[in-house]
Protein backbone atom coordinates (compact mmCIF):
# COMPACT_ATOMS: atom_id res chain seq x y z
CA UNK A 1 0.00 0.00 0.00
CA UNK A 2 2.90 2.37 0.69
CA UNK A 3 4.26 1.80 -2.80
CA UNK A 4 0.84 2.53 -4.31
CA UNK A 5 0.55 5.73 -2.29
CA UNK A 6 4.04 6.85 -3.29
CA UNK A 7 3.35 6.21 -6.96
CA UNK A 8 0.02 8.04 -6.81
CA UNK A 9 1.64 11.03 -5.08
CA UNK A 10 4.33 11.27 -7.76
CA UNK A 11 1.72 10.96 -10.53
CA UNK A 12 -0.35 13.67 -8.82
CA UNK A 13 2.76 15.90 -8.61
CA UNK A 14 3.42 15.45 -12.31
CA UNK A 15 -0.20 16.26 -13.13
CA UNK A 16 -0.19 19.27 -10.77
CA UNK A 17 2.88 20.75 -12.44
CA UNK A 18 1.40 20.07 -15.86
CA UNK A 19 -1.91 21.66 -14.83
CA UNK A 20 -0.16 24.77 -13.51
CA UNK A 21 1.71 25.27 -16.77
CA UNK A 22 -0.96 24.23 -19.29
CA UNK A 23 -4.16 25.80 -17.98
CA UNK A 24 -4.21 29.55 -17.50
CA UNK A 25 -7.80 30.11 -16.36
CA UNK A 26 -6.90 30.65 -12.69
CA UNK A 27 -3.89 32.78 -13.64
CA UNK A 28 -6.03 34.95 -15.93
CA UNK A 29 -8.83 35.36 -13.36
CA UNK A 30 -6.77 35.98 -10.23
CA UNK A 31 -3.46 37.21 -11.59
CA UNK A 32 -1.57 34.32 -9.95
CA UNK A 33 -1.31 30.59 -10.45
CA UNK A 34 -2.14 28.32 -7.51
CA UNK A 35 0.64 25.81 -6.85
CA UNK A 36 -0.61 22.36 -5.81
CA UNK A 37 2.80 20.97 -4.82
CA UNK A 38 2.64 22.36 -1.24
CA UNK A 39 -0.70 20.61 -0.72
CA UNK A 40 0.84 17.35 -1.94
CA UNK A 41 3.84 17.88 0.35
CA UNK A 42 1.48 18.28 3.32
CA UNK A 43 -0.37 15.08 2.40
CA UNK A 44 2.83 13.12 1.81
CA UNK A 45 4.37 14.33 5.08
CA UNK A 46 1.33 13.30 7.10
CA UNK A 47 0.53 10.04 5.32
CA UNK A 48 3.75 8.46 4.07
CA UNK A 49 7.40 8.08 4.96
CA UNK A 50 10.40 10.31 4.54
CA UNK A 51 11.38 8.53 1.33
CA UNK A 52 8.16 9.58 -0.40
CA UNK A 53 8.52 13.14 0.89
CA UNK A 54 12.07 13.26 -0.48
CA UNK A 55 11.03 11.81 -3.84
CA UNK A 56 8.16 14.28 -4.07
CA UNK A 57 10.43 17.22 -3.26
CA UNK A 58 13.05 16.10 -5.76
CA UNK A 59 10.79 15.12 -8.65
CA UNK A 60 8.17 17.82 -8.06
CA UNK A 61 10.79 20.53 -7.65
CA UNK A 62 12.65 19.53 -10.81
CA UNK A 63 9.42 19.24 -12.82
CA UNK A 64 8.26 22.64 -11.55
CA UNK A 65 11.60 24.30 -12.30
CA UNK A 66 11.78 22.79 -15.77
CA UNK A 67 8.52 24.52 -16.71
CA UNK A 68 9.11 27.83 -14.93
CA UNK A 69 11.67 30.64 -15.04
CA UNK A 70 13.42 29.29 -11.95
CA UNK A 71 16.93 27.88 -12.21
CA UNK A 72 16.77 24.10 -12.30
CA UNK A 73 16.69 22.62 -8.80
CA UNK A 74 15.96 25.75 -6.78
CA UNK A 75 12.47 24.54 -5.75
CA UNK A 76 13.67 21.20 -4.40
CA UNK A 77 15.09 22.48 -1.10
CA UNK A 78 12.03 24.56 -0.02
CA UNK A 79 9.68 21.65 -0.78
CA UNK A 80 11.90 19.25 1.18
CA UNK A 81 12.35 21.60 4.16
CA UNK A 82 8.62 22.16 4.55
CA UNK A 83 7.93 18.45 4.11
CA UNK A 84 10.58 17.52 6.67
CA UNK A 85 9.25 19.97 9.26
CA UNK A 86 5.72 18.61 8.90
CA UNK A 87 7.01 15.03 8.91
CA UNK A 88 8.92 15.58 12.16
CA UNK A 89 5.89 17.00 14.01
CA UNK A 90 3.22 14.84 12.37
CA UNK A 91 2.49 12.93 15.59
CA UNK A 92 1.21 16.20 17.08
CA UNK A 93 -1.08 17.03 14.15
CA UNK A 94 -4.70 15.95 13.83
CA UNK A 95 -4.39 14.94 10.18
CA UNK A 96 -8.07 14.06 9.73
CA UNK A 97 -9.32 17.49 10.81
CA UNK A 98 -10.18 19.83 7.94
CA UNK A 99 -9.11 22.83 10.01
CA UNK A 100 -5.62 21.36 10.53
CA UNK A 101 -5.39 20.58 6.81
CA UNK A 102 -6.37 24.16 5.94
CA UNK A 103 -3.83 25.66 8.35
CA UNK A 104 -1.02 23.36 7.19
CA UNK A 105 -1.89 23.97 3.54
CA UNK A 106 -1.85 27.73 4.10
CA UNK A 107 1.44 27.61 6.01
CA UNK A 108 3.15 25.37 3.44
CA UNK A 109 1.82 27.38 0.50
CA UNK A 110 3.03 30.59 2.15
CA UNK A 111 6.42 29.26 3.25
CA UNK A 112 7.55 27.58 0.03
CA UNK A 113 7.44 30.72 -2.18
CA UNK A 114 9.19 32.75 0.54
CA UNK A 115 11.92 30.10 0.85
CA UNK A 116 12.21 30.03 -2.95
CA UNK A 117 12.62 33.82 -3.00
CA UNK A 118 15.24 33.74 -0.23
CA UNK A 119 17.13 31.01 -2.07
CA UNK A 120 17.01 32.94 -5.36
CA UNK A 121 18.27 36.12 -3.68
CA UNK A 122 21.00 34.16 -1.89
CA UNK A 123 22.17 32.64 -5.17
CA UNK A 124 22.49 36.12 -6.70
CA UNK A 125 19.46 36.09 -8.99
CA UNK A 126 17.34 39.19 -9.42
CA UNK A 127 13.64 38.13 -9.39
CA UNK A 128 10.90 40.62 -10.21
CA UNK A 129 9.49 41.95 -6.96
CA UNK A 130 6.75 44.49 -6.40
CA UNK A 131 3.29 44.96 -4.94
CA UNK A 132 1.98 42.36 -7.37
CA UNK A 133 4.26 39.82 -5.70
CA UNK A 134 2.36 40.27 -2.44
CA UNK A 135 -0.96 39.66 -4.23
CA UNK A 136 0.43 36.54 -5.90
CA UNK A 137 1.71 35.26 -2.55
CA UNK A 138 -1.71 35.75 -0.92
CA UNK A 139 -3.50 34.00 -3.81
CA UNK A 140 -1.04 31.10 -3.72
CA UNK A 141 -1.37 30.75 0.07
CA UNK A 142 -5.16 30.82 0.12
CA UNK A 143 -5.37 28.57 -2.94
CA UNK A 144 -3.01 26.06 -1.31
CA UNK A 145 -5.07 26.15 1.87
CA UNK A 146 -8.22 25.32 -0.08
CA UNK A 147 -6.48 22.66 -2.17
CA UNK A 148 -5.04 20.72 0.77
CA UNK A 149 -8.33 19.24 2.11
CA UNK A 150 -9.28 18.44 -1.49
CA UNK A 151 -6.02 16.50 -1.88
CA UNK A 152 -6.81 14.54 1.30
CA UNK A 153 -10.32 13.70 0.03
CA UNK A 154 -9.05 12.63 -3.39
CA UNK A 155 -6.37 10.36 -1.96
CA UNK A 156 -8.78 8.80 0.54
CA UNK A 157 -11.12 8.11 -2.36
CA UNK A 158 -8.25 6.55 -4.34
CA UNK A 159 -7.37 4.34 -1.39
CA UNK A 160 -10.95 3.13 -1.07
CA UNK A 161 -11.20 2.55 -4.82
CA UNK A 162 -7.91 0.74 -5.41
CA UNK A 163 -7.07 -1.08 -2.19
CA UNK A 164 -8.90 -3.88 -0.47
CA UNK A 165 -10.25 -3.84 3.04
CA UNK A 166 -8.81 -6.26 5.54
CA UNK A 167 -11.15 -8.99 6.74
CA UNK A 168 -12.38 -8.30 10.24
CA UNK A 169 -11.09 -10.70 12.85
CA UNK A 170 -13.54 -12.68 14.87
CA UNK A 171 -13.62 -12.25 18.63
CA UNK A 172 -13.52 -16.02 19.17
CA UNK A 173 -10.28 -17.93 19.32
CA UNK A 174 -9.92 -20.86 16.93
CA UNK A 175 -8.67 -23.20 19.67
CA UNK A 176 -11.59 -22.51 21.98
CA UNK A 177 -13.89 -25.38 22.77
CA UNK A 178 -17.58 -24.72 22.51
CA UNK A 179 -19.80 -26.86 24.73
CA UNK A 180 -23.04 -27.89 23.16
CA UNK A 181 -25.93 -29.44 24.92
CA UNK A 182 -27.81 -28.95 28.11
Amino acid sequence: MKTFTSIMILVAAFLAVFWASAFNLVRNLLGAQVDLLPALVVYASLSTGLTTVSLLALAGGLWFDSLSANPLGVSVLPLFVVGLVIYVIRELILRDQVYAQLVLGFAASAAIPVLNLVLLLTLGHDPLLGWGTLWQWVVMSVGGAIATPVVFVVFEWLHRAFTHNHAPETSFRSDREIRRGR
